[in-house]
């Protein structure tokens, strides 16, 4: 397999951040003679040349304040903080990327870019440990063609190494984009230095130090927090780079940021996976060696629940672990055989599986929730082998959902110690399997042989019988090659204070198999690792990060290991399956579980507060100086820089649209923003776009929410029978076809409409002035009097209208009020003004600012109805296919966002909100509906303003309605002049829609709730 490279906006973006810092500079290339050395005793080669190649100083013109100001332009435009000088030493400058996001190739593309724009050549890519330098030389060696494709050009790059100086001859002398690969030890321990700052015979009595410096080189830091201590920054200077740029997801010293995509944005903008963690936790004192594990609850429409319980069983050869669905009553000592350590009252209560919390209580009052294990400290290892087949399980679960999508699925496994994965009985022999290699065969063909085999899943089925448990699992570790003795895996030489393994070898060995990984020809699926090599690499398709060890909460919140798995996931054919593939279920389809030996509860709390860690650099309120001096683009890429006046009118627009409240977002916000509708003030409505990003540099809590494996405990499936009746299939047929549209636009008739609807419409309140008198107390007690406002006591109110001398002689320019408000011409807003009704147009008097503003959302409302009255739609022959119904996965927690459905094609209805519960119980048993289905986002309507998805596809019995087929939008208020805009319009192009494709046998509308279902279709 080959990966594939996508052009992505948003490294373009962080590459042009760069770029635009040294706007001025010209192109240019530089040649200098190179210091060939002492040549006596030396035949020159052919290939051997004293003309080097280095990087173009900054041309005087470029002064610092100048390279400010574009630093300034930059930031503004990324909503960063402009920083206040160059920090330094020399210039530096940030660039965040979360990782998994591509940050190797956004500096690779930035190498490009810079030799594009300016003739730079030269660059050091400076790496704090063998692994990240391994995983940088393979990205380069991976990303090579598919660059030269786009440049025109390839990157020639090496890894440093003392024992090889003649490339460092070759990257000083040659005319190409050159880099060199280095990491910090190569030139900061004590040893090394000495050999990169030497005079060497073997290199001709030069330095290294001095033929590389002389290159002027750009220095590119990965990962800096782990690099810049006080002797490397020292050391660095050596280099004397042109400048230094830096990338990191983790940033300590952000010099001059120019470009931020961090956890949040990363997550936001579907650029890597959702995590979810799956604890598995022991529970119980050190008195009782009883093992019991909950695994999970299922939940039933027509029985009672079950739960999925792990206990020990005793067997003719001895006692082994089982996993079993039991029921209340059940007793743990009759299942077991009669096992002792259960017969201290290991009852399950009558009623003591709750799907509620996902619990099971016994008589004795012990009480587990779904993932825990009671047991005590003796019971460790049954612990990790519950947590490989919590791995296993969720890895079927996954790979039966993505199989017939062509996408392979890994899991990994973390461990501290070789041995339990690999024994060796003497120095030729092959090995044998360690203790967690045995648990993993075991507890995978117990998990297989359990499989419920579907219809429909042959294909899967198939590809699951042809691997062997044995050959599915493999170590990536380092390896011993010593001669006469077969190679075999050893303990990694792991850095006292990183924790990590700088072994070459066995990165290079999980480098070599990344895309062969990837294959469904690949037999193996789980790969066991030490957690020493938890850095520098990682695979898009890993699903399950599984880690076998201990963690501390430190650990966790340095987020290395989940990093292996963050990154988008591939089909066979190597295509990322981002949003542009997949759409709105790209974060359903691209999830990582993490199965950790810790409570659900305080690993998310330990992973969420490294994430807040790493946003701590954003505004967590909204106010008016989050909007001063941003840049704000419109469609047309025109700028307006924000000022105080703008900044207010677009804070005050949020708070009168309920989207701010004590300066944090509200829930009617994020709503909005889901669905495209946000409204901006009518001074920057040409730029929502712009504002939109602004606010989304607000910290978000709910973003880094981690989601519960264990507290999904149903899944929605869709009845085959039910997809086959005759109602079902006449109702898909009346609402499957596909459409396309027209738009045309009428000045008079918008006009004539406003008249209309101002006339019908328009009320404003008017002003009263109330007057109050109040005296001070004839005492004043005390302090605290005074703070609780009892030192004032009011003695009289009176109320009265406002006439024309309290409104006093403040004059407005209504006309000109109005065009700001609606963005029409002044001669369709006088047009408007002067047909409306007299008595209407002197409201304007009693109060002109709500006249303004009442006028002014009527018309818009007027203007967005007049395109959407014009639209026309007309059938396509394409048509929407049932497997919509059946290609995403649905999954939900009973009780909070799911609930059995009978009348649905599914047979659980996973719900959005309290309206839509409350909606489906009605549609569920009233005696009318013959079926409904809640409509997937893959089925949705194009329209002008965007993609819009009804909720409700729904067929009543022949007879007892007016209108038998109906497609419903459901919504707390179906008044339109609450349905504002981009809503509205929506809503209007589906009416035209269902009209087109169904010759008036299907109604659509929007209802608030089901008895005005049923009166509309009555």
């Amino acid at each position: 397999m080959k990966l594939q490279f996508k052009h992505q906006p948003f490294q373009a973006e962080a590459a042009a951040a760069v770029c635009d810092v040294f706007n001025g500079q010209p192109m240019r290339t530089t040649t200098y003679r190179l210091d060939l050395g002492d040549m006596t005793n030396v035949q020159q080669s052919m290939d051997m040349t004293d003309t080097g190649f280095r990087n173009h100083p900054l041309v005087p013109e470029l002064t610092h304040a100048r390279i400010l100001d574009n630093l300034h332009a930059v930031q503004r435009r990324g909503g960063l903080r402009p920083s206040d000088t160059l920090a330094g030493p020399g210039i530096n400058l940030s660039i965040e990327m979360e990782t998994g996001t591509g940050k190797t190739y956004t500096y690779v593309k930035t190498m490009y870019e810079l030799n594009a724009r300016y003739g730079w050549s030269k660059f050091i890519i400076v790496v704090p440990s063998v692994a990240i330098r391994e995983g940088v030389y393979k990205s380069l060696q991976t990303t090579q063609e598919h660059f030269a494709g786009e440049y025109g050009k390839k990157i020639r790059f090496f890894i440093y190494s003392s024992d090889r100086l003649t490339e460092v001859d070759r990257f000083a002398s040659d005319s190409a984009i050159n880099v060199m690969i280095i990491n910090m030890q190569a030139f900061n321990s004590s040893k090394n230095q000495r050999i990169i700052d030497k005079k060497l015979d073997t290199f001709r009595s030069r330095k290294p130090i001095d033929i590389i410096a002389k290159t002027n080189p750009i220095l590119i830091i990965d990962e800096p927090q782990s690099v810049e201590g006080k002797q490397t920054k020292e050391s660095l200077k050596k280099f004397n780079p042109l400048f230094t740029l830096r990338y990191s997801a983790t940033h300590k010293e952000k010099y001059n940021m120019v470009y931020r995509l961090d956890a949040m944005d990363a997550y936001n903008q579907h650029l890597v996976k959702k995590i979810a963690a799956l604890g598995v936790t022991l529970t119980g004192s050190t008195a009782t060696n009883s093992y019991v594990y909950l695994e999970g609850i299922d939940l039933y429409k027509n029985k009672a629940p079950t739960a999925r319980l792990g206990f020990e069983v005793k067997g003719a050869s001895g006692t082994k672990t089982v996993v079993k669905k039991v029921s209340g009553g059940d007793d743990l000592f009759a299942l077991s055989n009669g096992l002792e350590e259960y017969s201290d009252r290991y009852v399950i209560l009558p009623d003591g599986i709750d799907g509620r919390d996902n619990s099971v209580t016994f008589l004795n009052g012990l009480k587990l929730y779904a993932g825990q294990i009671q047991g005590n400290e003796q019971m460790t290892a049954l612990q990790r082998r519950v947590q490989i087949r919590e791995t296993i399980r969720t890895h079927i679960r996954r790979e039966r959902d993505l199989y017939p999508k062509g996408i392979k699925v890994l899991s990994l496994f973390f461990i501290d110690e070789v041995a339990k994965y690999r024994l060796y009985d003497g120095d030729n022999d092959d090995g044998r399997n360690g203790e967690y290699a045995r648990m993993f065969e075991e507890e995978y063909e117990n998990v297989v042989s359990e499989l419920q085999r579907e219809i429909g899943d042959e294909a899967y089925l198939s590809y699951l019988d042809k691997i062997s448990a044995h050959e599915t699992h493999q170590g990536y570790f380092s390896i011993d090659k010593k001669k006469g003795k077969k190679a075999r895996f050893v303990e990694s030489k792991v850095d006292r204070k990183t924790q990590t393994s700088d072994d070459a070898d066995a990165y290079d060995l999980i480098m070599k198999d990344k895309e062969r990984l990837l294959s469904l020809d690949e037999p193996v699926r789980f790969i066991f690792s030490h957690s020493a090599l938890r850095e520098g690499w990682d695979n898009p398709n890993v699903f399950q990060i599984c880690t076998l060890k201990p963690q501390s909460e430190s650990e966790i919140r340095s987020r290395q290991e989940i990093g292996r798995g963050l990154r988008l996931c591939v089909n066979q054919q190597g295509e990322r399956m981002d949003e542009s593939v997949l759409g709105s279920e790209v974060q359903e389809l691209n999830k990582l579980t993490l199965v950790t030996d810790m409570a659900f509860g305080k690993f998310a709390e330990a992973l969420q507060s490294g994430l807040a860690e790493s946003l701590a650099d954003r505004p967590k309120k909204v106010d008016v100086q989050l909007f001063l001096d941003k840049v704000l683009t419109n469609a047309n890429g025109d700028t307006v820089k924000v000022t105080r006046d703008l900044a207010e009118a677009i804070y005050e627009d949020l708070i009168g649209n309920g989207y701010v409240k004590r300066g944090e977002l509200t829930d009617k916000y994020y709503t909005d923003k889901a669905s495209g509708t946000v409204q901006v003030a009518e001074e920057v409505k040409d730029c929502a776009a712009s504002v939109v990003s602004i606010l989304s540099t607000i910290y978000d809590s709910h973003s880094v929410e981690l989601e519960d494996a264990h507290g999904n405990n149903v899944e929605a499936k869709v009845d085959p029978d039910k997809l086959k009746k005759k109602k079902f299939l006449a109702l898909w047929e009346k609402i499957n076809q596909k459409s396309f549209y027209t738009v045309s636009f009428d000045t008079k008739d918008l006009i004539q409409k406003a008249i209309d609807k101002l006339n019908g419409h328009l009320e404003v309140s008017r002003i009263f002035v109330k007057k109050e008198y109040g005296e001070q107390e004839s005492k004043i007690q005390s302090k605290d009097q005074l703070l609780q406002g009892e030192g004032f006591k009011q003695r009289k109110a009176d109320q009265e209208v406002a006439d024309h001398s309290v409104l006093g002689s403040v004059r407005y320019d209504l006309v000109g009020k109005l065009v700001e408000e609606s963005g029409l011409t002044r001669a369709t807003v006088a047009a408007i003004l002067a047909g409306m009704a007299p008595q209407k147009f002197a409201m304007y008097r009693l109060n002109p600012e709500e006249f303004i503003l009442k006028a002014g959302k009527i018309i818009n409302n007027e203007k967005a109805t007049a395109i959407i009255q014009h639209i026309a739609y007309n059938k396509l022959d394409a048509v929407y296919d049932t497997d919509i119904f059946t290609a995403a996965t649905l999954r939900g927690k009973l009780g909070q966002n799911a609930m059995p459905v009978d009348r649905s094609i599914y047979d659980y209805l996973i719900y959005d909100s309290d309206g839509e519960r409350k909606f489906a119980g009605q549609l569920d048993i009233n005696e009318k509906v013959a079926l409904y289905v809640k409509l997937p986002k893959a089925f949705f309507i194009s329209t002008p303003v965007g993609k819009y998805s009804p909720d409700w596809a729904i067929a009543f019995h022949e007879g007892t309605v007016k209108h038998v087929y109906f497609v419903a939008e459901t919504k707390g208020s179906n008044d339109t002049m609450e349905l504002r805009g981009v809503e509205e319009a929506k809503i209007e192009c589906a009416k035209a829609h269902f009209a087109a494709i169904s010759n008036s046998s299907i109604t659509y509308d929007v209802v608030k709730d089901f008895d005005q279902l049923l009166n509309l279709v009555s």
